[in-house]
């Protein structure tokens, strides 16, 4: 497949081959034809409606059975909102327990509670009003700085263990962020397994240890993942739903605005996500829906308080000041921050990603175990590293006026020791998430993505009170009141966290909206939007893409992006040309079993004969195979029993059955009418297939553009567009086919990013760095014991 693409670009070295063979994992899967699905919608719906009209009597009398289904209607109309609500109920109920136990597990590394090992640290010093004073009940694992370091560590190495060890063995599509596969499938790519109940479970277990070891990433993403699984599992027990590929997309498209509403906080941010970011075409039904979904999920959060705070999640916050009009020019280096951010992790974890695939395939334990316990032992020294990243930013977003002065954090004295450590937190952090972030747990990165901007953040705000306070007297400190506060360094914080997210993420009135709503402050609207506007134009001028989009590019799923074009490229040059191909009449059912065992397409264009290759239809393999299988159990049906694709000249008129069918109408049929068809159409003489047969399918001409098809991919959802010359087949083109040839077309440069090359040197100058300096150390030992 690879080697097609090698063909279509018909210049291609051996390096460039074997890049090009990272990209056919997606070849398992398959994709859903969305026009095909359409169709099986309707067929659905006017077998509805007339099973309705012939339940009224010979002369349109009401009779009971009209009465129940009008009833069963009625029930069925009601049945979509009474799923999203259950939907929204679950997920509120499973991210707040989720909050609870990652409280604990984060605060059992540091001690425990003399009332009760159940309770976290601020549920035992409840009455205790500051953080400074002494609680006699939280007892420290030990008085001694090493102890406490060491048990640190070990707790951090144990949870990590655990979650990896159970991702591994129960549920492998527990591990990661999930928003990439998700984007995937809801538009249209199959993946079994990924939205299970099995997944639901060790995802919600294994996240709150990963939290909790220590490791630089987020639950953020993974909310979004249990919550389409939430809505999978409930969706997958009401038949309606289950049976409809499209309505159970618009399940999980509103679960996916509730995980992030009850991730954030942001019942209005989680549907804006939903649009924004996870789904390419979005209906107004399905943004309502969104919406209730993300209410109902919100206040189920909120009526279990697990923070007994009010509060939804740690770090919301409240200003009580306005921001200055100077203040807009450190706002932009925010925004500069920001781009630049979301440009490096990108590349660097895509290098890393690629490593990982290169070297550690096969380690993802040792690797979770080894990564929890570095960043335990390097992060245990830092103030801001230490304790947990949520809990660190509703520090750093608070005022210092009314308890925000964290371990001194707004003392002038320390000043510069606190930029220090707000410096080093930012880049160590930046660099555990760069190799953190897709290892084989549950791995989010918007919280730390947000955490490392607002510890930034908060030392740009730092520095800018300092430069206030060392030169009020300037003019352009001119507009502060001198009896009032003049620089908010939480808010630094908050926007940087803004700048961060956005960064990586490349969304942006997503961004704004969660912001306001965690802040419930219009005043900082404003900044924010400068911020985010910044950061999406030094973002554009790089050329960044988000990194959930260079996932999926990087695991090779077949999606085409909203930015995705090809020029001056015709169909012809891409499409296939060697088919196998199904005539329309002549064929017996020993041809095609054969055909059907000697090859593993998806779906046969049907063609008139075997001299004339105009063009009769499409089915595709799934319809062929169940046609074929039913019909040799009901009927009287042999190997040489002739198969008919085509209607036209079948007498089927004088039919009662057949005579109101039209082509196609079988697809989404439910059992009992695709087994009446059957006993219908299958007979000792003839197998007439045609209702299962698209006798219209989407073609087009072979000189028509590949940009204009790509257009048709994205909007129509085919999976498989048929080409035609003056009514003759001549090839067919899918996704994939497109997806190969752009690869192969693009500039052997844009797959370096790709390859681990630059990220082995940066380990390579570290190890020799280590290596000279243990060298150095022993040879100073050596020279300090031989004075001795």
């Amino acid at each position: 497949m690879a080697l097609e693409a090698v063909n279509y670009r018909r210049q291609q070295d051996g390096e460039e081959y074997e890049e090009l063979e990272q990209i056919r994992r997606y070849e398992d899967f398959t994709t859903i034809d969305w026009i095909q699905e359409s169709t099986a919608e309707r067929n659905r719906r006017i077998r509805e409606e007339r099973a309705r009209l012939a339940c009224r009597g010979p002369r349109g009398e009401i009779t009971p059975a009209w009465i129940w289904s009008q009833f069963r209607r009625l029930l069925s109309a009601g049945e979509s909102g009474f799923v999203i609500t259950l939907v929204g109920v679950i997920i509120g109920i499973n991210a707040a327990l989720i909050s609870i136990v990652t409280k604990w597990l984060s605060d059992i590394k540091m001690g425990y509670c003399a009332d009760g090992w159940w309770l976290n640290q601020q549920f035992c010093c409840w009455e205790i009003d500051s953080e400074e004073e002494f609680c006699p009940s939280w007892h420290p694992w030990s008085t001694l700085t090493p102890a406490r370091w060491l048990l640190y560590v070990i707790f951090a190495g144990i949870f990590a263990f655990v979650a990896a060890h159970l991702v591994r063995t129960m549920a492998k599509y527990a591990a990661g962020s999930g928003i990439s596969e998700i984007k995937c499938i809801l538009a249209g790519f199959v993946m079994q397994g990924f939205l299970s109940f099995a997944t639901l479970v060790i995802k919600s277990i294994t996240l709150p240890l990963v939290i909790a070891s220590g490791l630089s990433v987020g639950k953020e993403g993974p909310s979004v993942h249990m919550a389409c699984c939430v809505g999978a599992v409930v969706a997958s027990w009401f038949q309606k739903i289950s049976r409809s590929q499209g309505k159970m997309r618009e399940v999980i498209t509103a679960a996916s605005a509730a995980g992030v509403a009850v991730a954030f906080g942001s019942p209005i941010g989680g549907v804006l996500f939903s649009i924004e970011e996870m789904n390419h075409m979005f209906r107004i039904k399905t943004m309502w829906r969104s919406f209730v979904c993300a209410l109902v999920a919100t206040f189920t959060l909120s009526v279990m308080n697990p923070f007994r705070t009010g509060k939804l999640v740690l770090f919301q916050v409240t200003y009580s000041r306005s921001w200055h009009f100077f203040e807009i020019i450190f706002w932009v280096i925010l925004g500069i921050f920001g781009g630049l951010y979301g440009a490096f992790v990108v590349k660097f974890n895509v290098q890393v990603a690629a490593f990982r695939r290169k070297h550690l395939e096969n380690h993802g334990v040792a690797e979770a175990v080894i990564l929890a316990v570095l960043t335990a032992m390097v992060g245990y020294f830092n103030r801001f590293l230490r304790i947990d990243m949520t809990e660190m930013m509703s520090i750093l977003f608070r005022e210092c006026e009314g308890g925000g002065d964290y371990n001194q954090l707004c003392q002038q004295s320390v000043q510069w020791s606190m930029v220090n450590s707000l410096l080093l937190a930012t880049i160590i952090r930046m660099g555990f998430l760069i190799i953190s972030y897709g290892s084989k747990v549950p791995a989010g990165i918007f919280v730390p993505s947000m955490a490392i901007g607002a510890t930034f953040g908060r030392m740009v705000g730092i520095i800018v009170k300092a430069i206030y306070l060392t030169n009020q007297q300037s003019g352009i400190f001119s507009s502060c009141d001198p009896d009032l506060p003049c620089i908010t360094p939480g808010t630094y914080a908050l926007l940087g966290a803004a700048a961060a997210l956005s960064g990586v993420m490349r969304i942006t009135v997503t961004v704004v909206v969660i912001m306001f709503e965690l802040t419930g402050a219009l005043t900082y609207i404003l900044p924010t939007m400068i911020v985010i506007l910044v950061t999406k134009a030094v973002g554009d001028f790089i050329g960044t893409r988000g990194i959930a989009e260079e996932t999926i590019r990087f695991n090779g799923y077949p999606i085409l992006e909203q930015d995705d074009h090809s020029l001056d490229v015709a169909v012809s040059e891409v499409m296939k040309k060697d088919l196998t191909v199904l005539y329309a009449s002549g064929m017996q059912v020993r041809d095609v079993e054969q055909i059907l065992s000697s090859t593993d397409v998806k779906g046969f264009p049907i063609v008139a004969s075997k001299s004339s290759r105009v063009l009769s239809g499409y089915i595709g393999r799934p319809e062929l195979r169940y046609v074929l299988d039913r019909a040799q159990h009901t009927g009287d049906i042999t190997l040489e029993t002739e198969c008919s694709f085509d209607r036209q000249g079948s007498e089927d008129q004088d039919d009662y059955v057949l005579s109101n069918v039209a082509s196609g109408s079988a697809l989404g049929a439910e059992e009992e009418v695709a087994a009446e068809l059957l006993e219908t159409t299958g007979s000792n003489d003839i197998l007439k297939l045609w209702p299962w047969v698209n006798q219209t399918p989407l073609t087009i001409p072979m000189r028509l553009p590949l940009e204009i098809v790509m257009q048709l991919f994205k909007r129509m959802g085919p999976r498989v567009i048929l080409v035609e010359e003056r009514g003759k087949l001549t090839g067919l083109v899918t996704v994939k086919d497109v997806l190969r040839f752009n690869a192969a077309a693009q500039d052997s440069g844009s797959y370096r990013q790709w390859d681990s090359g630059e990220f082995e040197e940066i380990l390579e100058v570290a190890w020799k760095w280590l290596a000279g300096a243990a060298e150095t150390a022993v040879e100073r030992w050596r020279s300090v014991l031989r004075l001795r």
